[in-house]
């Protein structure tokens, strides 16, 4: 039976581009708790534009090797009061992301407004482009 509702919820799901790029970005928050190099590569764009609210911006590699070598060690991920809007086939997405770090061995916690640029290609939605800013105090 509850092979039955999830492939029922799929079919329902499917050709909603809302709900898949909402999937996505719920697929890259468990890549950034649990990084797989192969799975981080297929979720993002070669040309991948990624910026920090310090202001580092990174490309594809050096994103997915900061998080496979734990230099970048979320422990908890939280994304707050999303907003996705797509357009064809780029999608924008908008939310608080309030996270557990251990960056370098030290405890830390982050509270950051997100935004990411997604397009879809070959059929998958992928990110092109990230920027982190912070919250105002």
């Amino acid at each position: 039976m509850k092979t039955l509702i999830i492939m029922l919820s799929a079919l329902f799901m499917a050709g909603d581009p809302v709900k898949e790029v909402e999937n996505r970005v719920e697929e890259l928050r468990q890549l950034m708790l649990n990084p797989n190099k192969a799975q981080l590569e297929k979720i993002t764009h070669p040309d991948l534009s990624y910026g920090h609210s310090s202001s580092k911006v990174e490309s594809r590699a050096e994103f997915v090797e900061t998080l496979v070598t734990k230099k970048s060690d979320f422990r908890r991920i939280d994304l707050k009061e999303q907003k996705i809007n797509v357009v064809g086939n780029t999608a924008v997405v908008r939310h608080i992301l309030d996270a557990d770090t251990f960056d370098g061995g030290v405890p830390g916690s982050i509270k950051l407004h997100i935004l990411t640029v997604w397009t879809k290609e070959k059929g998958a939605w992928i990110l092109v482009a990230r920027q982190a800013v912070k919250l105002p105090q």
